[in-house]
C-alpha cells in the first residue's frame, strides 16, 4: 500500500460508535522479588540453569538495528536500535519505523501496545504511518497521487519501511485499507479550509481518522456477513478481520522527526523519554509524554468532565474505564465508542459473534449510558532538538513498570559514551572490604553487560529483567525471568517493546 520495504478533516459517515478490548479485564501486574524461589518449567529443568548462550538467544531473537544514510535525508537521526520481548503468546506489542518520501520527508517511529489480542496493534502499526503521510503531504502532491490512481498509473511510494525481518506478519485487508486511505486524501482535497505542512494537526487528524475508519470497516463487515454461513466464525474473527481489529485495541506512541524538530504523538500509557547529556557529562531523563490513565489527575478530570455528574462513580471504577479498561485513550475498543443502540443490536442480532469473545462483554454494561467513553485523540508535543539531546527512548509500559526513566537514560547514555569503563572506582570513607568487593563485582557486571550488547534496546531488556538492585545484572535472576512458562510470564511482566533513536548527526 503505497510503500516499499526497507482538527479531524474527514467526516466519519457512519455513526462513530466505540468499545473496549472484548476480553476479560487485564490481569493485575504483579511484581515478585528477585529471590522468590526457584521455579521449574514443564520439562522439570530448573529455571535458573540457562547458559549465557541460551539467555542471549532469547534476548536477541527480535533485536533490530538500522543506520540511516548520512546527510540531510536523515533529518539528524543517526539510526535506531529496537527489540521486543513477548510475555503473551503471541505478543500483543508491535513496532514500526519508516522514512516518508514525498515533500520535505521525515522519519517516523512507533511502538504499539495491544490488548485483547494483537489484531488492532498489528493493523495500526501497518497503517498509521500512511495516514500520517497523507495528513502531512501538500495538497498538490495528493492531487498528483489521485490522478495516478484514476489513470491506473504507477503511484510513487509514500514510505520506505525499515522493518525487522523477524517481525509478525499476516494479511491486513489491503484492498479495504487502500480504499479507506484514498477516501481520506480525497476528503482532504475537497476541504477548502485545509492547511498544508503543520505537523501537530496532521498527527491528530491521522490518529482520529484511522480510528474512525477501523470502526466503519468493522460495521460494514458486520452488516455484510450472514449469521447463517457455516464458515462465519473463522472469517469474522480471523486476525485480519475488521471486526477482530475493532473489538481489540491498542495504545500508540509515535515520534515524527523532520529537519531537527521532534513531535511525539501519544495515545495511552506507552512513553517517550529524551536522553539529555548535560555540560558536566551527567545524564538527564526528560519525559515527553503523559500517561492516559487514572494515575494522571488531569486525564482523570478530563474523562469525568465529559460525562454527567450522575456517572461520576461509574465512569472510572477501580482505576479502569467502566471498571474494565486501564488506558483512557486507545485505538479500536469499539465497545467503549459505539452507541448503546448499536451495541444492543449487535448483542441481540449477532450472538454468533459475541460467542467468540469473553463472557464479560456478552452483556451490555448497565453503566454504559453516555458513549463514547474512550478517545483516540493523541496528545502531541513539539520539541526542537538541541545538541545536548542525544537519544529518544520509545517503549511500551512493560518497560516502565520495571525501570524508572532516569535508570533507562543512564543505562543507554553510559553505554553510548563508555562512561562505565572510564569512571574510576573511588571507595567511600569507612567502606568495608566486603563493600569494596561488592562494588568491584557491580562494576564488572556493568562492563560485561555493555560489552555483551551492541543493541541499546537489548541492553535495557537485560537490565530490566536481571537487575540485582545495585545497577548490575544478576545472571540467575535474568535466567529465571526468561525461563518462566507462558502461563506464568504474564504475571511477572508485560510484553516489552523498545526503540532507541540516536539523534544529532555530527556532520549536519
Amino acid at each position: 500500500m503505497l510503500g516499499r520495504t526497507g482538527a479531524f478533516t474527514g467526516r466519519c459517515r457512519f455513526e462513530l460508535k466505540q468499545c473496549r478490548s472484548l476480553s476479560s479485564p487485564l490481569l493485575p501486574r504483579l511484581h515478585y522479588p528477585a529471590g522468590s524461589g526457584s521455579r521449574k518449567d514443564r520439562t522439570g529443568q530448573e529455571a535458573g540453569q540457562m547458559s549465557l548462550a541460551q539467555i542471549n538467544s532469547i534476548l536477541k531473537a527480535n533485536e533490530h538495528s538500522h543506520t540511516l544514510p548520512r546527510g540531510p535525508a536523515s533529518h539528524g537521526v543517526l539510526g535506531f536500535h529496537s527489540n521486543m520481548l513477548p510475555s503473551n503468546h503471541p505478543s500483543e506489542d508491535r513496532r514500526s519505523s519508516a522514512t516518508y518520501l514525498p515533500g520535505c520527508g521525515g522519519v517516523l517511529f512507533g511502538v504499539f501496545d495491544g490488548h485483547a489480542g494483537p489484531a488492532c496493534a498489528h493493523t495500526v502499526s501497518q497503517r498509521l504511518f500512511y495516514y500520517i503521510a497523507v495528513a502531512k503531504l501538500p495538497l498538490g502532491t495528493l492531487a498528483e497521487i489521485e490522478r495516478a490512481v484514476e489513470e491506473e498509473r504507477a503511484v510513487p511510494p509514500l514510505l520506505e519501511w525499515h522493518k525487522p525481518p523477524q517481525d509478525h506478519s499476516f494479511p491486513n485487508g489491503g484492498a479495504t485499507s487502500f480504499h479507506s486511505l484514498r477516501n481520506y486524501w480525497q476528503e482532504r482535497l475537497q476541504d477548502e479550509d485545509e492547511e498544508d505542512g503543520r505537523v501537530t494537526p496532521a498527527l491528530v487528524n491521522a490518529f482520529r481518522r484511522l480510528d474512525c475508519d477501523l470502526s466503519v470497516e468493522a460495521q460494514v463487515h458486520l452488516s455484510m456477513s450472514s449469521p447463517r454461513r457455516l464458515s462465519l466464525p473463522g472469517e469474522m474473527m480471523s486476525q485480519s478481520s475488521p471486526l477482530r481489529v475493532a473489538l481489540s485495541g491498542c495504545t500508540a506512541c509515535v515520534a515524527h522527526i523532520s529537519n531537527g524538530i521532534l513531535h511525539v504523538a501519544n495515545l495511552g500509557d506507552s512513553r517517550a523519554v529524551l536522553g539529555v547529556q548535560e555540560l558536566d557529562g551527567q545524564w538527564l531523563a526528560v519525559s515527553l509524554t503523559n500517561d492516559h490513565n487514572a494515575q494522571n489527575p488531569d486525564e482523570l478530570q478530563r474523562i469525568l468532565g465529559e460525562h454527567p455528574p450522575s456517572e461520576r462513580r461509574t465512569v472510572v471504577r477501580h482505576d479502569r474505564l467502566l471498571g474494565l479498561l486501564l488506558p483512557f485513550r486507545a485505538f479500536g475498543d469499539v465497545r467503549f465508542k459505539w452507541s448503546k443502540e448499536m451495541l444492543n443490536r449487535v448483542h441481540e442480532a449477532r450472538p454468533d459473534v459475541l460467542s467468540l469473545v469473553s463472557e464479560g462483554v456478552r452483556t451490555p454494561s448497565p453503566h454504559y449510558l453516555t458513549p463514547p467513553y474512550l478517545s483516540a485523540q493523541p496528545e502531541v508535543i513539539r520539541h526542537h532538538i538541541r545538541p545536548s539531546d542525544k537519544f529518544l527512548v520509545l517503549a511500551t509500559d512493560g518497560l516502565w513498570e520495571l525501570m524508572h526513566r532516569q535508570t533507562v537514560v543512564q543505562l543507554v547514555g553510559e553505554q553510548l559514551t563508555g562512561l562505565q569503563q572510564q569512571r574510576p572506582i573511588v571507595p567511600s570513607r569507612g567502606m568495608t572490604l566486603g563493600g569494596l568487593q561488592r562494588l568491584l563485582l557491580e562494576r564488572r557486571g556493568q562492563v560485561m553487560s555493555v560489552l555483551e550488547d551492541q543493541n541499546a534496546a537489548t541492553h535495557l531488556l537485560r537490565h530490566a529483567l536481571g537487575d540485582d538492585g545495585y545497577g548490575a545484572v544478576a545472571p540467575n535472576r535474568l535466567a529465571k525471568m526468561l525461563s518462566l512458562p507462558s502461563e506464568l510470564a504474564r504475571r511477572y511482566r508485560d510484553d516489552i517493546t523498545i526503540t532507541v533513536i540516536h539523534l544529532n548527526e555530527s556532520d549536519l
